[in-house]
């Protein structure tokens, strides 16, 4: 199993905005194949913090099967215009 971890820099006071887009974001990515769990966690002391935590059977899985999927396509149109920056995405065994 691969952990896949993102810290999620959302632009200032977007968060409920962000929130809502992925409440709907993560119905796509829960259809991956390779898919085990996530958890979106909001950070505590900075209010546009989040820590992103996904569970892969394989890191191949995350970065063929999802990142090159039509899926994914819609994933970005959801989310991606709310980074600032852009996040760093590392994998965990």
């Amino acid at each position: 199993m691969i952990l896949e971890v993102a810290i999620l820099n959302i632009k200032k006071g977007l968060s409920d905005e962000f929130e809502k887009a992925f409440s709907k974001a993560q119905i796509i990515i829960c259809s991956m194949e390779g898919y085990i769990s996530h958890e979106l966690k909001k950070c505590i002391e900075e209010d546009d913090k989040f820590i992103l935590l996904v569970n892969w059977e394989t890191i191949e899985d995350h970065e063929i099967g999802f990142r090159e999927s039509q899926e994914y396509q819609d994933w970005k149109k959801l989310l991606h215009h709310f980074y600032e920056p852009f996040p760093t995405v590392q994998h965990y065994k």
